[in-house]
């Protein structure tokens, strides 16, 4: 009865080359999402320098004025009308 028991490890393929490459994206692809999620949940602090930085004008920002609508000339006022009774 010793004898019938079959130990041996079943047949299973070997993973091909895109197999592995998909693998191991996945597994890169989890880790930077971790570190994002780590980056948002995680303040990091900033230096004395980074902020004096964004309170002097910046000559390559070009500063753009909101479009005023223009007004319609074949728009015609809806006419009210009453129901017949």
């Amino acid at each position: 009865m010793a004898s019938d028991l079959d130990f041996s490890p079943p047949e299973v393929p070997e993973p091909t080359f895109l197999e592995n490459l998909l693998r191991y994206g996945l597994f890169l692809g989890a880790i930077f999402q971790l570190i994002c999620v780590l980056a948002i949940i995680v303040p990091i602090p900033k230096s004395h320098e980074a902020e004096a930085e964004p309170s002097e004008p910046r000559s390559a920002e070009v500063t753009r004025k909101p479009k005023a609508a223009v007004p319609s000339v074949n728009k015609r006022p809806k006419k009210e009308t009453k129901k017949k009774r």
